[in-house]
This record gives C-alpha cells, sequence and structure tokens, in this order.
C-alpha cells in the first residue's frame, strides 16, 4: 500500500472511530412498549445514509451494526447513497466506461474491492429492511470531478458562462457542497443515457425496492444558457433565444417540462426491467422545487412517475413544518401514492432534539401520512445528538414500539 493510500486509510479509520463511537458504543436499550404511541400495522420507517460528515460506509463495523440496530428498533426502510461527488456507491460498469472508476475509491479501497451494496443489500433484508438506492446528487457533479472535466459539453450553464452555483439558497444552508458543483443538463440525450444507464443498472443488478431521487434530480433556475439548450429552444420557438430573465414564466416552463420527460423516461426504463420497483422521490415543497430548480414534482405525481413521495420538511419551528406538510400539492400527492415525511435528526452544524423529533412524528401521524424517514443515520443517536445515544434509542424505541410494514 502506498504512501497516499496509507495516510487516506489512518484518517478514515480515525473519523470513523470518531463518527460512531458513541453511535455503537453503548448497549442497545430493550424497546419500551409501555408508550401511548400508536401502533401501525404499516408505517414508512426511514433513514438515510450517506457519505457526507457520516463514517458508516467506511469503518469495518459500520455497515452490519447500523443496520442491526435500525432493525431492532423496528425500522423498515433504508435509503442508502448510491451515486455521489460523481461517483457510484456500487460496482457499476457503466461509470467505469465514463468515468474510469467503476466506485467511490476510498470506499472500494476499505472494503478490500468488494461491492459494498451487495453486502449491505444482504445484511438488510436478513433484517427485514427494505433498500431503495438512492442518487444524492442526481444531476450536480464537483466542477473538478473526472466527469465535468471529460464531458465538459454536458454540462448546463448560466448566463455570462457561469458554471457553478455561487450563492447557497437559505433553504439549502444544510448542504454545503451545493455552492461547489455543476449540473448536468437534464436535455442533452447523453446525460439522460448515462443517468438512465445508471439507475437501470441498480435495478437489473441487484434485489432492490426501488430507487430514489431527490431535489437533485432537477436544473437550477439560472442555468439553461448552454449551447445545447439554447439550440433546442430556439428550434421550439421560431429563432428565438431564451429570455434573460431566468424566471421567465414561459422559459421556466419549457425546461421544467424537459425535466418531466426525463422523469418519465427513467420511469419507463425501470419499470421494463422490474415492474414493482418502486420509484421514490424526495423533493423540496413544491413551490419551492418549482421555483428554484424547475422541479414539477407535483406533475410527476399526476403523470404516474411517482410511486412513493418522502417530502423533505427539515424545519425547527413547528408552524412552518405544519404549513409544509399541509400544503395543496402534499395534499394531493396523498390523495394519489403514498407520501411520508422527511424529517431531520440533526447534521453537523444543527443539532436536532428528541422533542422536537418526537413532536413533529405526532403530527405527521395525526395528519395521516404514510410514515417517516429521517436524515440521517449518523444523528439518529451518534456524535452530534444534543441527548445520549441511550436517550436518543430510548426515545426512539417509544416511537417505534412495535414491527410495522412499509405502506405498499
Amino acid at each position: 500500500m502506498n504512501r497516499f493510500a496509507r495516510r487516506w486509510l489512518f484518517y478514515l479509520l480515525y473519523l470513523g472511530l470518531i463518527l460512531n463511537l458513541t453511535v455503537f458504543s453503548l448497549p442497545y436499550l430493550p424497546v419500551n412498549t409501555q408508550t401511548t404511541s400508536p401502533i401501525k400495522t404499516a408505517e414508512l420507517r426511514g433513514v438515510w445514509l450517506t457519505n457526507v460528515a457520516s463514517g458508516v460506509f467506511f469503518v469495518p463495523w459500520g455497515i452490519n451494526r447500523a443496520l442491526n440496530q435500525l432493525s431492532r428498533l423496528n425500522f423498515n426502510t433504508i435509503y442508502p447513497v448510491v451515486w455521489n461527488r460523481g461517483y457510484t456507491f456500487y460496482k457499476s460498469s457503466v461509470a467505469k466506461k465514463i468515468t474510469g472508476s467503476d466506485s467511490q475509491p476510498l470506499l472500494k479501497l476499505m472494503h478490500g474491492g468488494r461491492d459494498v451494496l451487495t453486502t449491505l443489500i444482504k445484511v438488510s433484508q436478513a433484517k427485514g429492511l427494505s433498500v431503495i438506492p438512492w442518487f444524492e446528487y442526481g444531476l450536480m457533479t464537483p466542477h473538478n470531478s473526472q466527469l465535468a472535466k471529460s464531458y465538459p459539453d454536458w454540462l448546463t450553464i448560466g448566463q455570462s458562462g457561469i458554471k457553478s452555483i455561487k450563492e447557497t439558497p437559505p433553504e439549502e444552508i444544510n448542504n454545503a457542497f451545493v455552492n461547489k458543483v455543476a449540473w448536468l443538463n437534464p436535455l442533452h440525450p447523453q446525460v439522460q443515457e448515462f443517468m438512465k444507464a445508471l439507475i437501470v443498472e441498480i435495478v437489473s443488478n441487484y434485489n432492490v425496492d426501488g430507487i430514489q431521487l431527490d431535489d437533485h434530480f432537477a436544473m437550477p433556475v439560472q442555468f439553461g444558457y448552454d449551447a445545447f439548450t439554447v439550440e433546442v429552444y430556439q428550434q421550439e420557438h421560431q429563432g428565438k433565444s431564451p429570455p434573460t430573465d431566468c424566471f421567465n414564466p414561459e422559459w421556466m416552463r419549457w425546461r421544467a417540462d424537459k425535466i418531466t420527460d426525463l422523469m418519465a423516461k427513467i420511469y419507463q426504463a425501470v419499470k421494463a426491467v422490474k415492474p414493482d420497483a418502486k420509484i421514490s422521490l424526495s423533493p423540496n415543497s413544491q413551490a419551492f422545487a418549482y421555483k428554484y430548480y424547475l422541479q414539477d414534482w407535483q406533475s410527476w405525481v399526476q403523470k404516474g412517475l411517482v410511486d412513493e413521495l418522502i417530502l423533505q420538511v427539515y424545519r425547527d419551528d413547528p408552524d412552518s413544518f405544519m404549513a409544509e406538510i399541509s400544503s395543496p400539492s402534499v395534499q394531493f400527492a396523498l390523495s394519489q401514492i403514498p407520501v411520508g415525511i422527511g424529517i431531520s435528526t440533526g447534521t453537523l452544524r444543527d443539532s436536532v432534539e428528541i422533542a422536537q423529533i418526537k413532536d413533529q412524528v405526532r403530527m405527521v401521524r395525526d395528519r395521516h401520512f404514510d410514515g417517516i424517514s429521517f436524515f440521517y443515520w449518523e444523528s439518529l443517536w451518534g456524535y452530534i445528538a444534543p441527548e445520549s445515544p441511550k436517550q436518543r434509542r430510548k426515545a426512539f424505541s417509544e416511537i417505534f414500539n412495535a414491527k410495522a410494514n412499509r405502506p405498499l
């Protein structure tokens, strides 16, 4: 092993130890059945597993210990990252052909070349956990990634040649990397084929319950001024160029509809391979998603392109949280498909008290949603939580006081 590899190995082991010490050091707390929480026979109980500020994929004991605890505390679904920063988190022949790497390099180093997704699925199924791989980065890629450097014509840009977002909207402040990334052009046919091939590769080669896209499967409203998109727009508008105002209603609608067309292609491709695979989506609110990212997910639901919706509602204020889950677009989706609410359990910069988590779970259940998913694993009862791991696990044992199946 060369000096560079040894240095990163030491760093990751140290990071994993710090990130996971409090998560795994205390013994499992028996489930407390003396609770007033309703017992659900069918309820989505999910958690996202990411590689950002998390060592769960990189430490030797991470996956087994995490899945064991989640199962024992009556979770039933995991959303593990499989696409992040231009790399896959599984062995991908599609990615290798395009980027030269079949999986994330450090992940491959830590697991001795073994396919992590295969291991994760095997352990999850033994524990009764459904696995829905999560394409976390969607159409984003770091501006200096091999993908961006090898295929610059695949990227969409803003006016004056701007190639990456320069400022992070307040609603996206928890994502420290969003202002350092470029965006693949959802209109470009080669981008479409690449994304579709990655997704189909997952459902074809792995025994998963579906796939999940999120708020990054979109295009920032300030983008779309690349030569390819401009040419397509001109062809469909008698030679007229796109408006300079990126918020022009017709220009927004035209780009949003093109993204919807791509979503339809992906949905059809997945169903052709595995008809029972769930197409899950975890977006921001409809108003924000459409205005800033041209993601018209309400129309996706209306067109039957989404099988499961997990709305990200990372709000501390109860009134703001309630307003989000009560919006007409959410209520419409709830009338069509299973809808869960994504609840934040904390980030590196912002811890969330367990009392707030319990209150938000109660609000979700009182309004008859189909379940909850938490962002993210490391903050459930780990190093960034304001309470001890023992206290946090006790609280989750009360929230999920009995087993429950995923909604159909």
